[in-house]
């Protein structure tokens, strides 16, 4: 069974999310802010993640890039409002797999 770290700091679409992805048997883990991302990353070693970039404490840029400093294979899925080219072009330079 896969392990999907999800980071969204926004509960209404965190809970959804969540609930979705577990009725199709995934293992989510939670977390609401980049900081929480970072530990959950490290100790629970998700198969995929899927990341906001608009976080408390560190945003998702930050996350992405001390992520892919580290390690390269886990893939990274960013998921969020943003439209704007500069945005999808920074998450392409830091690693992110999608967008």
């Amino acid at each position: 069974m896969s392990k999907i770290l999800l980071v969204e700091d926004d509960a209404d679409i965190l809970d959804l999310t969540a609930y979705v992805l577990r009725r199709e048997r995934y293992i989510v883990i939670e977390a609401r802010d980049g900081a929480q991302a970072l530990r959950r990353w490290k100790t629970d070693r998700p198969d995929i993640i899927v990341l906001d970039l608009g976080l408390p404490s560190l945003d998702g840029f930050e996350v992405l890039r001390q992520i892919r400093e580290e390690e390269e294979e886990t893939p990274i899925l960013v998921l969020t409002g943003r439209r704007d080219a500069k945005d999808l072009l920074r998450c392409f330079n830091l690693g992110t797999d999608d967008f």
